[in-house]
């Protein structure tokens, strides 16, 4: 049970890392939480690193006997879902970068909104 929650956290913060730029236009405080959980998503899959979140879950499952898997969360879960078996570290860092690039197109729009708005 304490494993699935990990893992719907684990989910809505990839979600965030994503879509959260634009609720930054909305509640722009966010800003200060997005903009890290961007940074650190974008480098967990780029490097090919193991979020802290994984062997949280890995040992909630262990301890729950739901049984654990090797790997990183987004092998696990999202992969099988979304993209095709053989993934690769080329793949990897394309989907770091495109996170990034996502995020600059949003934090452009984001800008000539505020801009926009502070000239009215």
């Amino acid at each position: 049970m304490f494993a699935d929650i990990v893992v719907l956290f684990h989910f809505g913060f990839i979600l965030f890392a994503i879509l959260g730029g634009l609720l930054v236009l909305k509640w722009h405080w966010l800003i200060w939480l997005h903009l890290p959980a961007t940074l650190w998503g974008s480098f967990i899959v780029m490097f090919g690193w193991i979020c802290p979140l994984t062997p949280l879950e890995n040992s909630l499952r262990g301890t729950d006997t739901g049984g654990t898997y090797t790997g990183g969360f987004i092998e696990h879960y999202i992969i099988p879902l979304i993209y095709p078996p053989g993934l690769t570290r080329e793949i990897q860092i394309t989907m770091g970068i495109i996170l990034v690039l996502l995020n600059v197109i949003v934090y452009t729009f984001v800008y000539r909104h505020w801009r926009l708005n502070r000239d009215k």
